[in-house]
């Protein structure tokens, strides 16, 4: 059985794609079989970002690890039992044709709530969510008073995770390991951002996530996209002095894949 690892939130511009696309291609790079799922079917930019890298190796005549890349099946009506719905079907079909070919199945969803994202939800035996690191985001999660001490409750994302852990459960299928990342952080230290710390950690004990490391915002990450490419690609391309700012993105990008713990896996790049 494939392990399936889900990237999302209900916000856009968090950068899911990006970790989805680091985490596939360093599993990948560590010989597991890899295959990537993208349910933002408007912007697609997990898809996109394996055609650029598909299209730079083959111009460059480059071997690099490449996850395999599937396009979500259409509706078909005839194979839509009844009660089922068609983004429930299309989802089943295609995490089922891919199970027996791969040991992870990495699905990026969009920065909106879905049909298509909460089936993904109740599928992930990973569940990774970037947040940025402001309270916009966070209110996602849950609410807070006006000076963001006190936690009144859980938010719509926070419900919809937890529902999908509940169909998990009545399935009979192992929990859900939810982690939420503080991705795209800022450098300067910041009260936000210690107020930011303290609330992540204090929400994670109440409704039940880890908190792992996320990526720093970094220049970087924008300029790899074009040639699908990522930080742990470098030195392969014949960059042979990485700035001080790349090593501490590698390590970043290393740090986030030992945290995620993932069966089968220990870290060799």
């Amino acid at each position: 059985m494939a392990h399936i690892i889900v990237v999302g939130n209900e916000k856009g511009g968090a950068g899911k794609s990006t970790i989805a696309m680091h985490v596939a291609t360093a599993l990948a790079r560590m010989d597991h079989r890899v295959w990537t799922l993208d349910l933002d079917l408007r912007q697609q930019s997990l898809g996109r970002y394996l055609s650029n890298r598909r299209a730079w190796l083959k111009k460059e005549e480059r071997d690099l690890p490449l996850p395999g890349y599937m396009q979500l099946p259409e509706a078909d009506p005839a194979a839509v039992a009844a009660g089922e719905q068609a983004a429930d079907n299309r989802l089943n079909r295609a995490v089922a044709e891919l199970e027996e070919k791969s040991d992870f199945i990495i699905i990026d969803c969009p920065g909106s709530y879905t049909r298509l994202a909460q089936v993904a939800h109740s599928l992930a035996d990973t569940l990774i969510t970037p947040l940025n690191d402001s309270f916009v985001d966070y209110d996602l999660l849950a609410r807070i008073e006006g000076d963001g001490e006190k936690i009144l409750g859980p938010s719509v994302y926070a419900e919809m995770v937890w529902s999908a852990r509940q169909l998990r459960a009545q399935a009979g299928l192992s929990p859900m390991d939810w982690i939420v990342l503080r991705n795209r952080v800022g450098a300067q230290q910041m009260i936000n951002k210690a107020k930011m710390e303290k609330a992540v950690a204090t929400l994670a004990k109440r409704i039940g996530f880890r908190v792992g490391p996320g990526f720093s915002e970094r220049v970087v990450f924008r300029e790899l996209f074009p040639r699908g490419l990522t930080l742990l690609d470098l030195r392969d391309i014949g960059v042979r002095s990485l700035s001080l700012s790349n090593i501490a993105a590698r390590q970043e990008v290393r740090d986030l894949i030992k945290s995620l713990k993932l069966p089968g896996v220990e870290v060799n790049f």
